[in-house]
């Protein structure tokens, strides 16, 4: 198995957990996100999205992250991470009920 086809895998799993509102998965793809790293692509509105449900699940350094990343973004891309949280825990409550 190749790295890249490992660090996919690993990458879909932290999707996964994350999707499902594990704290420590959407701060690490906040990370990702917002650093490029792992694979990923450089995204302000993805990661303002996963730092936001992080915090929301009471992971500590989340919300200073969140507001780290806002601070090189638009309203308008803030406004758009903040729907992209909401439409996250509405499927989460989706599938829970």
């Amino acid at each position: 198995m190749t790295e890249t086809a490992i660090r996919d895998m690993a990458l879909e799993r932290r999707l996964l957990l994350a999707e499902a509102g594990d704290p420590d998965a959407c701060y690490d793809l906040g990370m990702a996100c917002s650093t490029g790293s792992g694979g990923v692509a450089i995204d302000l509105i993805a990661a303002h999205c996963w730092f936001n449900l992080a915090a929301l699940a009471g992971h500590a350094a989340a919300a200073d992250c969140r507001t780290e990343v806002a601070f090189d973004m638009t309203a308008r891309e803030v406004v758009a991470a903040q729907r992209q949280a909401r439409h996250i825990l509405q499927s989460r409550h989706r599938m829970a009920a």
